[in-house]
């Protein structure tokens, strides 16, 4: 083979991993969680301020677009349902690509669970994987997340078109389109509003005191996470977003606080604070007690504005030339927002509650 035609052939095979990248793009199943991967990818570089990690918690609890109204903070969440806890540090890595954040926000609901138990669905490992863009450091999220003996291929992790191959017919979507360089603007920053309802009963154990210890894998991770945050001078906050409690979790979370507090951090667990926050849990959940609809999302974004304008020096960008697509999330939030909420009150008057589908 001549100097030319090798040339010829490392041109082509680049050419097409290239392409082929670029569908899988394209491919990778629409939804709330590409749309906010992308849209964070699309933030122009060093514009967010607060980065927000971990499970389905974060993304309809906390209005990006309210916390700018009220405060002028940029914040995005980087959340997936069922996201495992030792997805964070990647998920880190991932955004300081582009971005600076003053603040990293963990919500720790997941750390209740042991890892082994979140890998029997892989679909939990590839709400982060398989939304990354293509890097090293997603080879190095896939070798830590996805074991070779698990119970998909770890080659359909690294090439996510043997999963995603048959979405072809989505390609003629503009929305699936506009993904080719996985970076396309989220409207709402990330954030998803509920209309529906399912009420529940206030079950308040903030008096307990008691320790029990969480799944030893999760505190290793945890562990680690602490000491990466300490070691390189970053500012944490750690969070449990308001949901139906019992005395065994509230232990659980003492417990978690006993890890953290040693590194300077601050825990704040929302269950502690429903009288301040206003949660009613008859009309502000969507699934019964475990995720915030429209009022409840109002409610915790308040709470946690005001908590952050408090105990945090971050800035206030209202105004500020380059973020006025900021301000139109800001309107679009409460725009929606009110409709959500006169649907969801109209639910109530009806009896219409969710219907919750069975695993």
């Amino acid at each position: 083979m001549t100097k030319k035609q090798l040339l010829q052939a490392v041109l082509f095979i680049a050419g097409f991993f290239v392409i082929l990248i670029h569908l899988s793009y394209c491919l990778r199943t629409n939804g709330s969680v590409k749309d906010r991967f992308v849209g964070f990818y699309a933030e122009p570089e060093n514009t967010i301020d607060v980065l927000m990690i971990g499970s389905s918690p974060v993304f309809p609890y906390y209005a990006a677009p309210k916390l700018w109204g009220d405060y002028g903070i940029t914040a995005y969440p980087l959340s997936t349902n069922l996201q495992r806890p030792k997805a964070a540090m990647h998920l880190i890595r991932e955004a300081e690509k582009t971005q600076d954040p003053q603040l990293y926000i963990f919500e720790m609901r997941m750390y209740l669970a042991a890892d082994e138990d979140l890998t029997q669905n892989m679909a939990y490992t590839r709400g982060v994987t398989d939304n990354m863009k293509y890097s090293l450091n997603r080879i190095r999220t896939i070798n830590d997340m996805v074991d070779e003996d698990g119970p998909e291929a770890r080659y359909t992790f690294y090439f996510d078109i043997f999963k995603y191959h048959s979405n072809w017919k989505t390609l003629v979507l503009p929305s699936q389109l506009a993904t080719f360089r996985y970076e396309k603007k989220d409207p709402l920053k990330g954030h998803v509003i509920n209309d529906e309802v399912g009420p529940s009963e206030i079950a308040d154990y903030s008096d307990v005191t008691r320790r029990q210890a969480i799944p030893e894998d999760e505190e290793e991770v945890l562990l680690e996470l602490l000491e990466w945050l300490s070691e390189n001078g970053k500012e944490a906050l750690f969070i449990v977003s308001p949901y139906t409690m019992t005395e065994e979790r509230q232990a659980q979370y003492n417990y978690i606080a006993d890890l953290i507090e040693p590194y300077g951090y601050t825990f704040l667990n929302l269950n502690d604070y429903y009288e301040e926050i206003g949660i009613d849990f008859e009309t502000d959940f969507y699934d019964y007690g475990g995720h915030a609809n429209a009022f409840g999302a109002e409610k915790c974004t308040a709470f946690l504005g005001k908590y952050l304008d408090e105990h945090y020096s971050l800035p206030d960008k209202r105004g500020q030339k380059g973020y006025e697509d900021w301000d139109k999330a800001w309107e679009r939030w409460s725009e929606q927002t009110e409709e959500a909420q006169a649907v969801i009150l109209e639910r109530i008057e009806k009896k219409d509650f969710k219907i919750l589908e069975e695993e």
